[in-house]
């Protein structure tokens, strides 16, 4: 389903890293029927492999650039120290969780951390594709965007 913002189409990193989320996400589900049976295997592995090679991107290829846009604009500047310090939470967390999983199993314990987790990953998700890629797809930009399209600027009549 396509937006009907007037927003510039996604650079090709932004739609790599979207589409690593819905995998992201589908593997986390995958890994919440193991814990809920008991099990810790195949599917937390990759799962946990999947997001660390997803971070390890963003890492390289996304916030180098929004960093250094974030020199001439302070309002990225402060929105890239609130992710930082998000992502330092989420990690933590998530080291634990997997550490915790891979030593004990699943379990009631298990179960409920991991639906933190999973809210935890997803709310992030969710803000990254709202405020860091657009903010990402501006920044690749060639020229500057106006912020309204000159197109849908309503005229008067007369």
């Amino acid at each position: 389903m396509k937006s009907s913002s007037p927003q510039a189409p996604h650079s090709p990193l932004i739609l790599e890293l979207k589409a690593e989320h819905v995998a992201i996400l589908k593997a986390l589900d995958g890994v919440k029927r193991e814990i809920i049976g008991g099990q810790g295997g195949k599917v937390m592995l990759a799962a946990r492999v999947l997001l660390l090679a997803h971070l390890k991107k963003e890492d390289d290829q996304l916030y180098g650039v929004l960093q250094a846009k974030a020199r001439d604009d302070a309002n990225l500047a402060r929105t890239l120290t609130v992710f930082a310090a998000d992502m330092q939470e989420i990690s933590g967390f998530a080291i634990a969780f997997f550490g915790k999983i891979g030593r004990q199993g699943g379990g009631a314990d298990a179960a409920q951390d991991f639906g933190k987790l999973f809210g935890m990953l997803g709310n992030r998700i969710r803000r990254e594709e709202i405020i860091l890629y657009p903010a990402y797809d501006l920044a690749v930009q060639k020229r500057p965007p106006s912020r309204v399209p000159t197109d849908r600027i309503p005229t008067r009549p007369g």
